[in-house]
C-alpha cells in the first residue's frame, strides 16, 4: 500500500523569486524558452515552453531574465522554513516544490483536509514576511506522484484538493499520459510514443500487463506503468539511514567561504556517487547536514525521482548553502561562524536501471551548459549578434550547416532544420553525392587556391564526364595560412589520392548553376608525416576546400 503524502507545490515559482509581482507582464527564461511567467503575461497568451521572440510577440512590453536555480533556491528557503515548522522531515524536489508523509501532521491537525488548508495558510504568511506574493496548491493522496498530481490540480480549483485514501488509481486513471512528462517521470519521446500507441490517459497505460508494458518499453515503461496506476514505488522513508552509509568531513579549520565548502562537498559527493555506482545503485534522496564551529545546522533533505549524480549532489549542497548563509540578520537560524561539518546521507537508494540514450549517444552536461552559456550571451548582447550553427544539407563540407541567430534555435534539442532546397532533410535525411565519414576536421570559408600536378609536372585536367588526364602526382598550395599548415608554393608529393567525384546541381538556375570535382588527396611532409585534404576542381581551377587532421 502506497504511503499517504502532502505535496506543496507553488506555480510558476522561477519568476516569483525572481522579484516580479503577479500584475507585471515578465517570464523566466532557459534555453530561449519559457519556465515561469507571471499572471499578467499569461492573461496575453505567454505559456510555459514557449520560444522568446513568440513571447514578446504575444506580450511586446514584457520582461524577460535568465532562469537562476540558486537564486529560486534561495529564496524558497523561507517557505521550506514554514513548512517544516508543520512537518520537520519533508523532501525538497526542487525549488517551489516539496512533499512529505501525511501520517504524522494529519493525526496533529485533525485529518488530511485540515492538514492542507494550514499549510496554505502558512505558505501565504511566509510569503508575505518575505515580500513575496506566492499562491499555493497542496494535494494530499496515496503516494508521491499522485499527490504532486493533486497539489497542481489545487492551483487551478483554488483550493486543497485531497484524494481519499485507495482511490489514487481511480483519480489517476482519466488525466492525460502527458501528466508524467509534466512531473519529469517520463521524458518528451516516451509520452509522444504512449500517444501514438493510443494510451491518451494514464489509465490506458495503467489497463495494460506489467510484463507486456517491460517487453515494449523496458523499466522506463514499468515506471510509468506503476505511477499511472497510482502506485509510488519509491515511498517517502521517515527512519534514520545506518551509520555507515553517510559520508562526513570535519573541517578542523572552520571555513566562512562557500567556495571551500562547496569543494569539500564535491569530493564527498564523487566517492558517495562512485560507491553506489559500483553496487548498481544511485541516490535518490539525500540529506545534507552543515553544521558551523558555533553549533548552528542546517539540515535538508533532497529528493529526485531519477536519482542524483555527484554534480546534482553538489549543486543541491550549494543551494544549501546559499540560502542559509543568505538568511536575514537577527534570525534564530542565522549562521555565526565558519562551516565546520559536512554530511551528505544517501537516506533513499534505488536500482540504477539507466537510461536508453540514442544510438550514437545523448546530450550531454557538456551541451547543456553549451546552451546555458548561448542563452546567457544572447541576453548580455541581443537576439541577433549570438549565432549557431543549424543543419543546411548540402554536399560541400562548407554548404552542410548554416548560422542562424540563437534566439531562434531550441538549445535544449537537436535542431533539424529545413534545407535550402526546401527538401526537409536533415542529418539522417537523404543527400546523393554527400562525401563519406569522416568529414574534415576543418573548412575553409574561403578555399585556397592550388595546384595539382602530374609526374612531369603538368597540371592535372578533369574532362566534363569527370575522366582525369593524368594520375595526382605533386601537389602544391597557392596560398596558405597557420590553419593550413603550409608556405605557400612549396611542392609536396601525394601519397595517395580518391576520386574524382562530379557534382552538377542546380543545372535549371543559370545563377546557381555548379559544376565541379572533388578529390581526396594524402600528401607526404618531410618529418614522414602525412595530412589529408579535400581539393575541388572548378573552373580549370583547383581549390582546397577542407583540410584532414
Amino acid at each position: 500500500m502506497a504511503m499517504r503524502m502532502v505535496t506543496v507545490w507553488l506555480p510558476d515559482w522561477p519568476v516569483v523569486a525572481a522579484g516580479f509581482d503577479g500584475s507585471v507582464p515578465a517570464a523566466v527564461m532557459a534555453a530561449n524558452r519559457v519556465v515561469a511567467r507571471t499572471a499578467a503575461a499569461a492573461a496575453e497568451g505567454v505559456v510555459i515552453g514557449q520560444r522568446r521572440r513568440q513571447a514578446q510577440r504575444r506580450c511586446p512590453e514584457i520582461e524577460l531574465v535568465d532562469h537562476d536555480p540558486a537564486r529560486d533556491a534561495r529564496e524558497f528557503e523561507s517557505v521550506v522554513r514554514a513548512v517544516a515548522e508543520v512537518s520537520p522531515r519533508l523532501d525538497v524536489i526542487e525549488p517551489g516544490w516539496v512533499s512529505m508523509a501525511a501520517r504524522g501532521p494529519s493525526k496533529y491537525f485533525g485529518g488530511d483536509v485540515a492538514v492542507a488548508e494550514h499549510l496554505q495558510r502558512v505558505i501565504t504568511e511566509a510569503g508575505v514576511m518575505a515580500g513575496v506574493q506566492a499562491s499555493a496548491g497542496v494535494g494530499v493522496a496515496d503516494g508521491r506522484f499522485s499527490s504532486s498530481v493533486a497539489a497542481r490540480l489545487s492551483v487551478r480549483r483554488a483550493g486543497p484538493v485531497v484524494v481519499e485514501p485507495n482511490q489514487s488509481p481511480a483519480f489517476c486513471a482519466p488525466l492525460p499520459i502527458g501528466w508524467l512528462q509534466t512531473l519529469g517521470e517520463s521524458d518528451p519521446e516516451m509520452i509522444d510514443l504512449f500517444t501514438r500507441l493510443g494510451l491518451r490517459r494514464l489509465g490506458d497505460l495503467a489497463a495494460l500487463d506489467p510484463a507486456d508494458v517491460l517487453g515494449r518499453f523496458g523499466h522506463p515503461g514499468v515506471h510509468a506503468h506503476r505511477l499511472a496506476a497510482g502506485v509510488d514505488v519509491r515511498p517517502s522513508s521517515t527512519t534514520d539511514p545506518a551509520p555507515e552509509r553517510r559520508l562526513d568531513q570535519v573541517l578542523d579549520d572552520p571555513v566562512a567561504q562557500a567556495s571551500a565548502v562547496v569543494f569539500v562537498a564535491k569530493q564527498l559527493a564523487d566517492e558517495l556517487a562512485q560507491s553506489l555506482a559500483a553496487t548498481g545503485r544511485v541516490c535518490t534522496r539525500l540529506v545534507v547536514e552543515l553544521e558551523t564551529e558555533h553549533g548552528e545546522r542546517s539540515e535538508r533533505s533532497w529528493y529526485r525521482s531519477a536519482g542524483m549524480n555527484a554534480q546534482a549532489m553538489v549543486e543541491r549542497v550549494r543551494w544549501q548553502l546559499d540560502a542559509w548563509v543568505n538568511l536575514p540578520r537577527g534570525s534564530e537560524q542565522e549562521i555565526t561562524g565558519g562551516v565546520a561539518l559536512i554530511r551528505l546521507t544517501p537516506d533513499e537508494v534505488r536500482a540504477d536501471v539507466g537510461s536508453q540514450l540514442g544510438l550514437w549517444g545523448g546530450q550531454s552536461e557538456a551541451d547543456r551548459q553549451a546552451a546555458r552559456t548561448i542563452a546567457r550571451l544572447t541576453t548580455i548582447t541581443s537576439d541577433e549578434a549570438v549565432t549557431v550553427p543549424v543543419w543546411n544539407g548540402g554536399r560541400l563540407p562548407a554548404d552542410r550547416y548554416r548560422w542562424v541567430p540563437a534566439s531562434n534555435v531550441d538549445l535544449d534539442r537537436r535542431v533539424r532544420a529545413v534545407s535550402s532546397a526546401g527538401t526537409g532533410s536533415g542529418p539522417s535525411g537523404p543527400w546523393p553525392g554527400t562525401l563519406p565519414a569522416p568529414s574534415p576536421s576543418t573548412v575553409f570559408a574561403d578555399p585556397h587556391p592550388a595546384e595539382v600536378l602530374d609526374n612531369v609536372g603538368q597540371p592535372v585536367q578533369v574532362s566534363g564526364r569527370g575522366v582525369v588526364s593524368a594520375p595526382p602526382a605533386r601537389f602544391r598550395l597557392m596560398a596558405g595560412d597557420e590553419t593550413s599548415g603550409w608556405r605557400p608554393g612549396r611542392v609536396r608529393g601525394i601519397a595517395s589520392w580518391a576520386g574524382p567525384w562530379p557534382i552538377d546541381e542546380r543545372w535549371w538556375e543559370p545563377d546557381g548553376h555548379r559544376r565541379l570535382a572533388r578529390f581526396q588527396v594524402v600528401t607526404e611532409d618531410s618529418d614522414g608525416g602525412q595530412r589529408g585534404y579535400l581539393v575541388v576542381a572548378e573552373h580549370r581551377q583547383w581549390w582546397v576546400a577542407a583540410l584532414y587532421d
